[in-house]
């Protein structure tokens, strides 16, 4: 039976530098979740405090990676399987962040701009020697991804559907679908219903 222990969004961006403390060198860290539970403002936390504490860090939004809206939207803009394999180019997160970044030591902060719908025409970055990229976004976990350590935060159903926007709510099934079907497990998994009563489960 899983415990559960209260935590805070500062109280969980420390613990993960804690632990990156004792991972050198170029390391990628997942924070997975819903838009609705904002992992990428989690992310920046996490970037924070690990440069209140010396380290290379920055954050990496997995709207920054999305496919052209042709291939989003092929089947129309509600497509739940759409938004499950066709929205957000994982591969291309495998390719230019998580392996480039250990291989060869340079990365993409960004591929295609979500809103205008075009390149990001970002420029490719050096990764310092002490790296940290911190990928946020949904449906990271269970598609492959090599990440050294992840955060699961987890929404309850009345959680997600009151957090998220209504025209948006018809994400929440393939993001239920694709956890549910994903249990690839995280380092820390976050009940996340409200981030300032979350609980770290255990």
């Amino acid at each position: 039976m899983p415990t559960f222990t209260p935590t805070s969004p500062r109280a969980l961006a420390g613990l993960v530098a804690d632990t990156l403390d004792d991972l050198p060198g170029r390391r990628v860290v997942a924070v997975d979740g819903a838009d609705a539970a904002q992992p990428v403002e989690l992310a920046r936390q996490i970037v924070e405090v690990l440069a209140d504490r010396g380290r290379s860090a920055a954050v990496v939004s997995v709207h920054d990676f999305v496919r052209p809206a042709s291939l989003r939207m092929e089947y129309g803009r509600d497509d739940e399987w759409s938004y499950r394999t066709a929205w957000f180019d994982y591969e291309a997160i495998e390719r230019e962040i998580v392996t480039s970044m250990r291989t060869e030591g340079r990365w993409l902060p960004a591929l295609w701009d979500e809103d205008l719908d075009r390149s990001a025409r970002a420029a490719i970055r050096a990764a310092q020697a002490d790296l940290v990229l911190v990928l946020a976004g949904p449906m990271l976990l269970g598609r492959g991804l090599e990440f050294d350590l992840s955060v699961r935060l987890e929404l309850s159903d009345q959680a997600a559907l009151r957090l998220t926007p209504t025209d948006q709510q018809w994400t929440l099934p393939a993001l239920r679908d694709h956890t549910a079907e994903n249990p690839e497990a995280a380092t820390w998994t976050v009940r996340w219903d409200h981030p300032d009563r979350a609980a770290l489960r255990s």
